[in-house]
């Protein structure tokens, strides 16, 4: 705002200045011996002068190059117009001589950040060759590292991100973990659940009071079918995944993958999920008994899997109903006339599940 003002100020003394140059020489020289006289009169009282902002020290500056200044300054020193003058000077011949190139427009900016995140491996010189082959754009690999998203000192480099890693094999990647539920009679219960990757399905839940080892293979060999496709199962490095567990998981042709230690985001989407189930669920119950508890969550897995939409997903649901709408209506923020909305209670109406139905006639 302080810089539209200054300009819009500079722009009326310059015009004010040409309209003074078409006035003639005898009645400028009046007008200046006038309005001498009565800045004499404010000298004599010794008023003090307000003090000049940016726009009156530029045009002072520029119009002291025209005349003989020094015997017409009377507000500041002559030191002050000096130093002006010098201040302007610096500013013009710093943005004069900014160093190095002029930047890149923005568009290859972010195509540089997208090929950079979305390939991992690459580095400066392929992503300048990939620019130059390709889409024909020259630059240079020092301009594009100049761009590319700064690595994590953490993160290796260079190599495949498990993240990475995660979305190429998402559809075959099972996560398993248990969570501690205290009951109103401060008992101990471990909820064990078991989610897909891809489609953030739980695929298995179940409550046990003693949690073992076979008890945990058993649970699996609920939950994954003779026929499945699953490559990949991921746990943590907890007692209860023994090592003969892991060997029999083997022999359903899984592959098992303990995640490091010390590191639950390895395994984040089953982290994930059971802190949902914390938020969304048990935070609201006590449970009773472990029968109790095996009712609450079975409920809230058919919501989940069922009802819930999941950001993740697109918005998208794991496993959606049938009768879910196939486009959008056909006006945004109407409903059409012969359908209502109907809310399902979820969990004695801790949750709502809404959907249209057709008006009775």
């Amino acid at each position: 705002m302080e810089g539209v003002k200054t300009i819009i100020t500079l722009l009326g003394d310059l015009a004010a200045f040409f309209w003074l140059t078409l006035r003639p020489q005898s009645t400028l020289a009046a007008e200046n011996l006038f309005l001498r006289k009565q800045l004499a009169m404010f000298l004599e009282r010794k008023a003090k002068p307000r003090r000049p902002d940016t726009p009156i020290r530029i045009a002072l500056v520029l119009l002291s190059r025209l005349f003989n200044w020094r015997d017409a300054l009377v507000v500041v020193q002559p030191q002050t117009l000096v130093r002006w003058h010098r201040q302007g000077f610096r500013l013009f011949w710093r943005w004069k001589s900014r160093p190095g190139r002029p930047p890149i427009p923005i568009e290859l900016r972010q195509l540089i950040r997208e090929m950079a995140m979305s390939n991992p491996s690459w580095g400066e010189e392929r992503i300048a060759n990939e620019l130059l082959l390709k889409l024909g754009m020259r630059a240079s690999p020092r301009t594009v590292r100049k761009y590319m998203q700064l690595h994590p000192w953490e993160q290796p480099r260079g190599d495949q991100r498990w993240s990475t890693f995660v979305r190429n094999h998402a559809s075959a990647i099972l996560a398993c973990d248990f969570c501690v539920v205290v009951t109103a009679t401060f008992r101990l219960l471990y909820v064990f659940i078991v989610i897909e990757h891809q489609t953030r399905r739980i695929v298995h839940c179940n409550v046990t009071a003693h949690p073992t080892a076979a008890w945990t293979l058993q649970q699996l060999r609920e939950a994954i079918p003779s026929d499945h496709s699953y490559r990949f199962l991921v746990h943590d490095r907890d007692g209860i995944f023994s090592p003969l567990l892991d060997k029999s998981v083997s022999h359903m042709g899984i592959r098992v993958l303990r995640s490091p230690p010390r590191s639950p985001k390895a395994n984040s989407f089953c982290e994930r999920v059971i802190g949902t189930l914390r938020r969304e669920c048990l935070d609201y119950f006590i449970p009773i008994t472990e029968s109790h508890l095996r009712s609450i969550t079975t409920n809230w897995m058919t919501h989940y899997n069922k009802g819930r939409p999941h950001s993740s997903l697109g918005p998208g649901i794991p496993n959606p109903p049938s009768d879910l709408p196939v486009a959008l209506q056909t006006h945004r923020h109407r409903i059409p006339n012969h359908l209502k909305v109907m809310a399902h209670p979820i969990l004695g109406g801790l949750h709502h599940e809404y959907g249209l139905l057709p008006k009775a006639a």
